[in-house]
């Protein structure tokens, strides 16, 4: 049961959740900053302990995981995984027969159909093809209804490189402490309830309260069913007066956030974009995504492209609101993906975002519509031909859903 973990509140129509008061966040920037705390807190369990991850692939960081999550279940804390099929696809064998444990549970998010021959290959490709696309992007550790964790990073080394540091994605993720929890935990039995063969069942834990702590609201996006996240970036958009700060790792946003942009910046907004640079594990998108540069730049769009790393986090600042999670707002996320983000009222979280944001911008380049007008006729083909294929694959209808 839900129980006190959900204080219960009318939500708005348009959104799934209400904003709650009294709670904590905290900003914890790439993986040493992080993953330290995750374990920690899955070390200090006592009761359960709930993971929802899109990727969960084979390596050091998953080992350092499954470790963490064994010692828990053998001390009867209750262990429950909710994994993308797809995400895990490089989940090996010898993990997986590791994570097979008593008091373990693993539920795959809209499985992959298998197949045995070329013949079923094809039927399925043409099948199924729709129905395989729709993924759950987002990523949770919640532990004991009293600590959760969400952000861009997945359990992966690419996240945290012992061997390659200097090449780890820069990534941010958020400490979440209070009553919001309840509608994180509520979130997840959602997803769990659907594919698992018995309902989430649990303790009843009241969370925290922080006296003038911040207000925070749990947003999210379920495929083309449920579009509160993006409802509600566009109207902090167009309530912006001062700053709308956006980091994303793929910048292929529908056309209602690109209008809402460049008119907020041709108003007087500082509008500026965190992007990727050469560094990325998606060349494709960052080529479509330059086709967007021009007139962004000619509206007083301020446009930067991360240099040291791959510039994997999400994270929009629009005056005093703050948005973390998951979502990429791009066209492909808000179509196919679930996706979860916590949005955050407080201007002591917005300095905090802000400042961790200017030293992304330090670390840039920033281009010019000068710049980018003289850009090569290589960047110029490749923006054309990777365009074509964005906008080919936005136009697969689908039947039904998973």
């Amino acid at each position: 049961m839900l129980g006190h973990m959900v204080r219960h509140m009318t939500p708005s129509r348009r959104y799934r959740f209400p904003w709650r008061e009294g709670n904590r966040f905290e900003i914890l920037v790439d993986s040493p900053a992080f993953f330290p705390r995750m374990l920690d807190a899955i070390g200090a369990a006592r009761h359960y302990i709930l993971l929802e991850m899109y990727l969960f692939e084979s390596g050091m960081v998953t080992d350092r995981f499954i470790d963490a999550l064994l010692v828990a279940a053998g001390r009867g804390v209750s262990v429950r995984l909710l994994l993308d099929d797809y995400g895990a696809i490089a989940l090996n064998l010898r993990d997986r027969a590791r994570l097979a444990h008593r008091g373990i549970e693993i539920v795959y998010y809209n499985p992959l159909p298998s197949y045995s021959t070329i013949y079923n290959l094809y039927r399925i490709i043409w099948r199924n093809i729709d129905r395989g696309l729709y993924r759950n992007h987002r990523k949770l550790l919640l532990v004991d209804g009293r600590v959760a964790y969400t952000g861009g990073a997945g359990i992966t080394d690419e996240v945290d490189s012992p061997s390659k540091p200097t090449m780890r994605w820069r990534e941010t993720m958020l400490e979440i402490r209070g009553p919001v929890l309840g509608d994180w935990q509520q979130l997840f039995a959602q997803s769990w309830n659907k594919y698992a063969p018995t309902p989430l069942t649990l303790l009843e834990v009241t969370p925290e309260t922080f006296a003038e702590g911040p207000r925070g609201r749990v947003t999210i996006n379920e495929a083309r069913r449920r579009i509160g996240m993006q409802r509600s970036l566009i109207r902090h958009i167009h309530g912006a007066r001062q700053r709308i700060w956006f980091a994303t790792a793929y910048f292929i946003p529908p056309w209602s956030i690109r209008r809402r942009l460049k008119r907020a910046a041709r108003t007087g907004a500082d509008v500026r974009l965190l992007l990727p640079g050469p560094i990325t594990d998606h060349p494709g998108a960052r080529h479509t995504s330059h086709r967007f540069y021009l007139r962004l730049l000619k509206n007083g769009v301020r446009i930067f492209e991360y240099k040291p790393r791959f510039m994997h986090a999400k994270t929009v600042l629009c005056d005093n609101w703050v948005t973390i999670g998951s979502c990429n707002y791009d066209r492909w996320n808000l179509q196919w993906n679930l996706e979860a983000n916590q949005e955050i009222d407080d201007p002591d979280m917005a300095a905090k975002a802000a400042n961790m944001l200017l030293r992304d911008f330090a670390d840039s380049q920033e281009y010019t519509s000068e710049e980018w007008h003289n850009r090569s006729w290589r960047l110029r083909m490749l923006e054309w031909f990777w365009s074509k294929v964005e906008l080919l694959s936005m136009k697969i209808r689908y039947r039904r859903r998973p």
